[in-house]
């Protein structure tokens, strides 16, 4: 009887040992792939700054414009390319920039218009 109870209690702890030794390497495993997924995560978070920073870069107003003029043959508005739409789907002509002044010849134009401001007084 007693040598039943001594293979019963050594197939027990042959048993248990075997259980922990699964357990174990489970755990190993388990551990190994959140570290790969930790190392993954930095990996990924870093690639995303890196991108943010690129798209900042990219995105400066001087940029932009600089494409917008090469690329799309844009130009910056003007009061004289500038055409409004009334609600009835009119259009408002384009106003025209006044003629630039011209002085009198021979005198520029400073003096030009001190000499009015002194007319005038």
């Amino acid at each position: 009887m007693l040598t039943r109870l001594n293979l019963l209690l050594l197939l027990a702890v042959i048993g248990s040992a075997l259980y922990l030794v699964h357990f174990e390497y489970t755990a190993r495993q388990l551990y190994t792939e959140m570290h790969r997924a930790e190392q993954e995560t930095r990996r990924i978070e870093l690639d995303f700054e890196r991108l943010q920073l690129e798209k900042r870069a990219q995105a400066t107003p001087l940029r932009v414009e600089k494409l917008a003029r090469e690329q799309l043959k844009m130009r910056t508005a003007t009061p004289a390319i500038t055409q409004y739409v009334r609600p009835d789907g009119s259009v408002i002509p384009a106003v025209a920039p006044p003629p630039p002044t011209t002085p009198p010849t021979g005198r520029p134009a400073s003096a030009a218009a001190g000499s009015a401001a002194r007319s005038q007084r």
